[in-house]
């Protein structure tokens, strides 16, 4: 369905922010690094490419969809207590046979932005937390892309590391408000637990699942992903790259069934 396509929260990511901390990334180890990466809520900056194969789409399960999202985390430091973490899900799509008779789609999706304002310290239980806006934007070159509808809602984040551990998750729901009356309103909650183990050579296990809840049609869908990424460094250039699949717990009508693939590419770069 597409609300599920505009509003999944595909993999969590991380960044360098400043120059002048660039310095301090070359004296962390590569396991701490491999931590940083993924901690949503790091003061690091990253841009991740996520890509997604997912098959048996449709209502005859005929369809196929590759989904390139272009994730950019950018941290803005407000004051010595609180930061602006700006979060933007940009999704390239290639798509076939989704609908009967529609033929094949490519081009850009629904665009989603998220800005979580998130205090600099953590708490005494070493929790990180952020709270703020997210908003859909219909930015679809094509209507089977996308909702074609705006939409706005609340979202929380809250992240904790402990030893080799990254663990936390993410809740989201998005409201449409305006948009083309033809299209189905969007009323939808996106849940996002998440579990990192990494390990000294800075290979990092992760079990995730992205849980989305539509309002309107009184469906869940319900992917689990484990993928592995491992850290390197080519030059000057951080990065980490991972594999994994996707299994389809439960599925709208519509969604995709069964497995699915998932690489990931996050480029690392110095504000």
């Amino acid at each position: 369905m597409i609300i599920n396509n505009v509003l999944k929260v595909p993999g969590l990511i991380a960044l360098i922010s400043t120059i002048g901390m660039s310095q301090n990334v070359c004296a962390q180890d590569d396991q701490d690094m491999a931590q940083q990466m993924n901690n949503p809520l790091t003061a690091f900056t990253v841009v991740p490419i996520l890509t997604d194969y997912n098959q048996n789409i449709g209502p005859d399960d005929e369809g196929e969809r590759v989904t390139i999202n272009i994730q950019p985390l950018i941290t803005f430091k407000i004051n010595n207590e609180w930061n602006l973490i700006s979060r933007t899900i940009i999704p390239l799509i290639d798509q076939n046979d989704i609908f009967p008779g529609a033929g094949s789609q490519s081009g850009l999706g629904d665009i989603v932005q998220t800005l979580f304002f998130s205090p600099d310290k953590p708490t005494a239980s070493g929790w990180t937390w952020g709270v703020g806006p997210a908003f859909l934007l219909p930015t679809a070159t094509d209507e089977l892309l996308g909702g074609e509808k705006w939409g706005a809602g609340p979202a929380f984040i809250g992240v904790r590391v402990t030893g080799p551990w990254t663990y936390g998750g993410l809740i989201s729901h998005i409201s449409s408000f305006a948009g083309e009356d033809a299209r189905d309103d969007i009323s939808a909650t996106t849940l996002l637990p998440f579990l990192d183990y990494t390990t000294p050579s800075a290979i990092t296990y992760e079990l995730i699942s992205e849980p989305v809840y539509n309002w309107k049609e009184s469906e869940w869908s319900v992917p689990v992903t484990a993928t592995i990424n491992k850290y390197l460094k080519i030059g000057d250039q951080h990065m980490q790259i991972g594999a994994g699949l996707r299994y389809w717990v439960e599925s709208a009508p519509g969604d995709p069934e069964g497995l699915s693939f998932t690489l990931s590419l996050y480029l690392l770069f110095a504000n």
